[in-house]
């Protein structure tokens, strides 16, 4: 078999049983892997209203094709489960170097069912695969835990595991892997947290193998040279990461600003990609087999705030900075810091602060709800404090570790929320770009951005540049990234591949590699395939059109100041635009044409 390893692991924590089993090729074929194929057994074999916390919601971990290649960003993977901040369909993508180690030990998926009795870790070395006591390392953090694990298995090996925040149930708790990247959004690792698992450690030897080898380098040199020689993947990525947006949105007028309340922020460039690289950065970073090194290994040598890792990224920088009203660099990066050692979905995390912040000056969050502390916007001590307190569940912070949403509705103002179907929005405001609002309504995962990168053509105009202020065809620019999206998640590659790369790029990759021919069309059929698998997962769970909205003070607060001044999102005169090109009925539903079309009947 080619690009795919052929096999999957089923292990039951309940029982300890561990399993090999081969993967189904047709699935293969029409999913492609790693988020798709991870959805198509989520569909198949769990009740889409299970309570995502208990033991019979799966986990499963997956890389794709393209993971452990030398296809350009090849290196990612994804965790498949239903979400506990959501109650959608979660996908989560990482980066890093695990996804290509757990298909060089020659498996395609990890399956987790049930829940352990006790804290466990699963250790794999090719086909020794073997559940072992996490007793000793159950509370410590990310750090602690990879150093651990590598001295007790092999200093080689990769760990994805959770920090105290999945241990503790945080909803927004990530999985974290190589130490500083994760599978951050929706609290897939809170739903590790609950089955007892700790960690995953994995060492492979198994080369990936390729069906037509001198086509697949050509088609991956052809791949890589355009990615550097367009100037956002090429160079700009690389030189300031993706903070970079930072100056670029507020000079759009669509950076939010605190909790929304506005879309442009006087000090913006303290934070941005340019002072980063010029202040605190080390170096560039990229992911396994990566031509754009977006990564960022920062150091900051203030007392106060001491620290090395990675980041921020661009939407951590806004969350902790902006969103809160905080210009202060060097508190974001410790902020940062401190949710990859606990293990915490950054862009959540800042953006529920913020929310909080928001509360607190409205006056519903009193001094006696946070124990005397200030939490007005701009505080950079409580930023920090309360990020450790939520990972923590200490104090105010137990309720923070519920997500903004349950936050501010346990105050009796859940419209103080910046959220999509209860997952917080990412950086872009759809009062300024109109796409991305509708993106964000429409996400199967909650509110997000790299499930349709609308961005790219709105503000970056890459390959097309499109006026963001407008919603002429909005809707059918919103469905193509969308569709793309998927496909490319579910190949095992990174979306900033885009930056350069085309569809024909991938699937030409993707026919080399695996021997199954993929044209341009059928590569974009598989993401929609995978999507509206997504949808009638979410749809089977409880959701419903109603649930494709915005925060009412986006659709009728507008923007205050700045160069979008005056904009509100636009979005109930998109989406039945968007429901009609997707082949779904007026309530948001595919039709019994779409499903047939799609082999998904």
């Amino acid at each position: 078999m080619f690009g795919w390893s052929g096999m999957m692991l089923r292990v039951n924590l309940t029982t300890g049983s561990i399993k090999k089993e081969p993967i189904n090729l047709s699935d293969a074929k029409l999913f492609i892997g790693a988020r798709g194929l991870g959805t198509k057994i989520m569909a198949d074999e769990v009740d889409p209203k299970v309570d995502p916390l208990s033991p019979e919601n799966k986990l499963i971990f997956a890389p794709g094709p393209f993971s452990g290649t030398f296809a350009p960003s090849g290196g990612r993977y994804d965790v498949v489960t239903k979400g506990p901040l959501t109650g959608a369909i979660a996908a989560s993508n990482s980066g890093g170097t695990f996804g290509p180690e757990l298909k060089y030990a020659g498996y395609d998926l990890v399956i987790f069912e049930g829940a352990a009795a006790k804290p466990v870790y699963l250790w794999i070395k090719d086909d020794l695969v073997e559940l072992r006591d996490a007793s000793h390392i159950w509370g410590k953090t990310v750090p602690e835990t990879t150093d651990l694990l590598r001295a007790e298995t092999d200093e080689e090996a990769k760990v994805a595991c959770i920090g105290p925040a999945g241990e503790k149930r945080v909803l927004f708790a990530a999985i974290m892997n190589d130490l500083h990247r994760a599978a951050g959004r929706s609290g897939v690792g809170a739903v590790m947290g609950s089955k007892n698992l700790k960690a995953i450690v994995v060492v492979g030897t198994r080369p990936v193998q390729v069906a037509d080898p001198k086509g697949f380098l050509a088609a991956v040199e052809k791949a890589r040279a355009a990615v550097k020689l367009n100037p956002i993947g090429g160079a700009g990525l690389k030189a300031y990461g993706t903070d970079v947006l930072v100056n670029i949105l507020n000079e759009s007028g669509a950076l939010p600003t605190r909790n929304y309340q506005d879309g442009y922020f006087p000090t913006a460039n303290k934070v941005g990609g340019e002072t980063l690289a010029e202040k605190l950065l080390v170096r560039p970073k990229g992911c396994y087999s990566c031509v754009i090194s977006c990564g960022r290994v920062t150091k900051v040598s203030n007392p106060k705030y001491m620290g090395e890792g990675e980041g921020p990224e661009y939407e951590a920088a806004w969350g902790m900075g902006p969103d809160c009203g905080i210009d202060d660099l060097e508190a974001i990066v410790k902020t940062n810091f401190l949710c990859n050692e606990y293990g915490l979905d950054s862009i959540t995390m800042g953006a529920t602060i913020a929310c909080a912040m928001d509360l607190f000056e409205a006056g519903y969050v009193t001094l006696k709800d946070t124990g005397g502390k200030d939490m007005s916007f701009g505080n950079v001590d409580a930023l920090v404090e309360l990020t450790r307190m939520t990972a923590n569940r200490e104090g105010i912070g137990d309720k923070l570790a519920l997500g903004s949403y349950r936050f501010a509705e346990s105050f009796g103002h859940p419209e103080f929320s910046m959220t999509v179907k209860k997952q917080e929005m990412p950086a872009y405001d759809p009062r300024a770009i109109q796409g991305i609002g509708l993106e964000y309504a429409t996400s199967n995962r909650g509110g997000c951005h790299v499930r349709g990168y609308t961005i790219a053509v709105e503000i970056l105009g890459n390959g097309v540049k499109l006026d963001p202020h407008v919603i002429t065809d909005k809707p059918h620019w919103v469905k193509l990234f969308q569709d793309l999206t998927a496909a490319v998640d579910s190949s095992g590659a990174c979306i900033f591949g885009t930056f350069g790369m085309s569809g024909e790029d991938f699937a030409a990759m993707l026919t080399t590699l695996t021997g199954v021919p993929y044209t341009l069309d059928d590569y974009l059929k598989a993401g929609e395939r995978v999507w509206n698998l997504e949808r009638m997962f979410n749809l089977k769970a409880g959701l419903t059109s109603a649930d494709d909205n915005l925060p009412e003070r986006l659709l009728k607060c507008p923007i205050k100041t700045g160069p979008s001044k005056g904009g509100v999102s636009r979005l109930p005169e998109m989406l039945p635009e968007y429901y009609r090109l997707r082949g779904w009925d007026e309530q948001g539903v595919p039709t019994p044409e779409k499903l047939k079309e799609l082999t998904l009947v």
